[in-house]
């Protein structure tokens, strides 16, 4: 097992790149762009990104890296010593935590919340805009905790 450590940490700090990239990318312009159409087709198009985001390739990256990082956790457990233990037990807490986790309890609820919503109401403006607020702080937490997450798999390696 501990010989494939390196395998994995290399394989988790690509993919918490690519997640981290991907995040950063909606908090930095796609949240923006869709904050700037009318609130029937914010809510709309973000629906739709909230379908079409689920796919075996984004799926894996999320929550792969998720598993990976369990892995990677129980592996530093046993190998305590190893060179480079305490870069990667953070790196897969960080990732652990503040992605899948993140996701799961702040950011899908949101978005369930919004599916739930007549985009022609009030309470459906009401709902995009706490949307817009809860979503991208939770989606900021998201893109930091893979980028640092990805740069202590990285020191895990040096």
């Amino acid at each position: 097992m501990m010989k494939l450590l390196p395998t994995l940490t290399f394989i988790a700090a690509i993919a918490a790149g690519v997640v981290g990239g991907v995040f950063f990318a909606f908090s930095n312009f796609v949240m923006a762009a869709l904050a700037r159409l009318p609130v029937p087709s914010g809510i709309a198009a973000m629906n739709s990104i909230n379908i079409t985001v689920i796919t075996p390739t984004f799926m894996t990256a999320l929550f792969g890296t998720g598993l990976i990082c369990l892995v990677l956790i129980a592996a530093v457990l046993f190998g305590w010593s190893q060179s480079g233990s305490y870069w990667l037990l953070a790196g897969a807490v960080i990732y652990f935590v503040g992605n899948p986790i993140v996701t799961m309890v702040f950011n899908v609820p949101l978005n369930d919340a919004l599916a739930a919503v007549d985009p022609q109401s009030a309470n459906g403006a009401a709902v995009w805009a706490n949307h817009l607020n809860q979503w991208v702080m939770w989606n900021h937490v998201r893109t930091v905790t893979a980028i640092v997450a990805m740069a202590c798999f990285i020191m895990a390696l040096i």
